[in-house]
């Protein structure tokens, strides 16, 4: 190991362990050079989506009056768009389907299976964001040598939806999926990052594909609002090949894990051996949002605070945090913790309101809408955190 003060981020440990079995390897700068967004035609409010629930709610409580009278079960409560943005702080989100998730009789996307010859809707969804990465990069495909797709829910287990992209874009090299939940995003930037430091990769084409509406329950009164469908892509590269506009040094990244069962999802392929029912609830989004609400904000705001100190930068510094946007509060907790006061919206932008929940993608939509005002120098960080738990952050730097 290198000698002297000691490396607590991943990245640059794994840069000096190698410069030390290898003093011929050259370890570059690496830059985000261009992001890119995939936003789904419809949108549905959070009227249009309590009139939905609240028309099931009242069909179910009505077809179950007796059990209800008898007091063996509940009767289900109704909803409120008052509700859910006090809640939230969500007004609306984007879907792949509108119609199957409005339909009281189904709730749930209709999203017809397609063939193998097809485009996957993954693919097609990180494609489009891919193409206007691509392009704010000043970049083709022949430039990239790596795709990571890092998302929370993949379509299937292979061949690798990576692997779809890079064939659908026309890109040589290596494609991988991973998967860490809400986190997925900033643990890939870091393994993207590393790829590109240690000269493995010309430049890494990083997507986060999310159809979270195909595993949320929209029965659950808790939950039902929570997410929505986006895309996001970034291009990783090595910083003397960049020549976009605007350009952000990865200046160090850093991630926690941490096993815990409050944030689950039980669908996998052994499901088919067991005797539980296909549509167990347990087999989509299950969360205990309080204890959640509880237990990851100090993590977040500690673990940012850490990765700061480490790098001998101060909190202060700070010009803008694009957080996960999972929930308004928790990201006003989480700043407040670090900065000691409230934020302006400028210094944590939202884009919750209109997106909600879009899991790994939703703290690269933030920095993608609210990056090209910062001026030159302007230090941010890049934060996700989800199930797992994990958590991920990342400094940068404008150029």
């Amino acid at each position: 190991m290198c000698r002297g003060k000691p490396f607590y981020d991943l990245a640059l440990r794994c840069q000096y362990f190698l410069l030390d079995q290898n003093r011929g390897t050259t370890v570059h700068n690496v830059v985000i050079s261009g992001t890119g967004l995939y936003t789904p035609a419809n949108s549905i409010s959070n009227e249009e989506l309590v009139q939905s629930f609240n028309t099931y709610v009242q069909q179910f409580n009505a077809d179950n009056a007796g059990a209800i009278e008898a007091g063996e079960i509940e009767p289900l409560a109704e909803s409120s768009a008052a509700f859910i943005e006090k809640a939230s702080g969500i007004k609306s989100r984007f879907v792949m389907n509108k119609d199957g998730i409005l339909d009281p009789q189904r709730m749930r996307p209709h999203l017809p299976e397609r063939s193998n010859d097809e485009m996957s809707v993954l693919c097609e969804m990180a494609v489009g964001a891919a193409r206007q990465a691509l392009e704010r990069a000043g970049k083709t495909a022949a430039d990239i040598d790596g795709v990571i797709v890092a998302c929370s829910n993949l379509q299937r287990p292979y061949p690798a939806i990576a692997i779809e992209v890079q064939q659908a874009l026309g890109i040589q090299g290596f494609g991988f999926d991973m998967n860490v939940a809400c986190s997925s995003a900033t643990f890939g930037l870091q393994t993207a990052s590393n790829s590109v430091q240690l000269g493995q990769a010309r430049a890494v084409l990083l997507v986060s594909p999310e159809v979270c509406t195909g595993h949320l329950n929209f029965r659950d009164r808790d939950s039902h609002f929570i997410f929505g469908d986006a895309a996001t892509a970034v291009i990783v590269e090595r910083a003397d090949l960049a020549t976009s506009a605007h350009q952000f040094d990865i200046v160090s990244t850093k991630l926690l894990t941490t096993f815990s069962n409050s944030i689950r999802n039980n669908f996998g392929f052994l499901n088919r051996a067991s005797d539980e029912p296909a549509d167990s609830p347990d087999r989509l989004f299950v969360q205990e949002g309080r204890k959640v609400f509880r237990e990851v904000c100090p993590m977040v705001a500690e673990l940012i605070g850490q990765h700061l100190e480490e790098n001998q930068l101060n909190v202060a510094d700070v010009k803008r945090f694009w957080l996960h946007q999972a929930n308004l509060s928790m990201n006003h907790l989480i700043v407040k913790r670090l900065l000691g006061r409230e934020a302006s919206v400028e210094e944590a932008p939202v884009i919750l309101d209109t997106y909600a929940n879009t899991s790994s993608a939703g703290s690269v939509i933030a920095f993608h809408t609210y990056q090209d005002d910062l001026p030159s120098g302007a230090l941010a960080i890049l934060s996700s955190f989800g199930a797992g738990y994990s958590i991920g952050s990342v400094i940068l730097r404008k150029r």
